[in-house]
């Protein structure tokens, strides 16, 4: 069977911010998708240990009292999202990311920040992972608008209920990942593998793309890391804000 039609797990961070190499986790949502509808699903909500700004909480709804009193301690929740990440990749299972090097990079920084293991061990590699967002943005290049989850959804027929809702948005981006297999035979036809290493190719050269673009508009911070699906470098100012999801 096609990757698409086999097991896939959405997995989506809802933050306190939108860089990820200072953000912390509020919500995640790790859901096991097959045949486009969810067949089990994992969530979390912890206590980042700082305060939610309060545009962010009107964006993904949580609030720092919320999180303060409902939520597990963080270190706890990064741990178990991280197992739960490195188990699916151990056996080959497709993780689908909606822009992968925030959410993975954002991951990977909360697991140093607790001194817990790295998502991927020295040497190791993450994956496979599925990113609709640079497929997308490299089979529909010249496509105008907005590249967000949201409009994604619209452009390729995908219900999302509940935006910025961890399991809402982890659901929505396999489908979107399936419908794109669907429209696009050099997605579909690809294995899982040879798909992976595709898009670090295309992310690379979008971010590289991007970069020239920033630097002709004269931006003081024009480098974008070309890393995929985690960063390449660490600690770098960035741009990899998430783009809406």
């Amino acid at each position: 069977m096609a990757w698409h039609e086999e097991l896939l797990v959405g997995f989506d961070l809802e933050t306190t911010g939108t860089d990820p190499l200072q953000a912390r986790i509020v919500t995640a949502a790790v859901t096991e998708v097959k045949g486009g509808e969810p067949v089990r699903r994992r969530a979390w909500l912890a206590d980042p240990g700082v305060p939610i700004p309060a545009e962010t909480t009107a964006i993904h709804g949580v609030s720092t009292e919320r999180a303060t009193t409902a939520g597990r301690p963080a270190p706890e929740v990064v741990a178990e999202i991280a197992d739960a990440l490195r188990g699916y990749w151990a056996v080959e299972v497709p993780v689908v990311v909606y822009n992968a090097p925030f959410d993975l990079t954002l991951l990977d920084e909360e697991l140093r920040r607790y001194a817990l293991p790295p998502l991927v061990a020295p040497g190791g590699r993450p994956g496979p992972v599925i990113d609709p967002l640079v497929i997308d943005r490299t089979l529909d290049k010249y496509r105008k608008g907005k590249r967000t989850l949201e409009a994604a959804c619209t452009v390729y027929g995908v219900p999302l209920d509940g935006a910025h809702e961890a399991g809402a948005d982890a659901l929505a981006a396999v489908r979107v990942a399936v419908a794109l297999a669907a429209r696009y035979p050099e997605a579909a036809e690809s294995d899982v593998w040879t798909l992976h290493h595709s898009q670090t190719t295309w992310y690379a050269a979008w971010a590289e793309d991007f970069s020239a673009w920033l630097r002709r508009k004269g931006s003081a911070d024009a480098e974008l890391d070309t890393g995929w699906p985690l960063r390449a470098v660490e600690h770098q100012p960035s741009h990899q804000a998430r783009p809406g999801s």
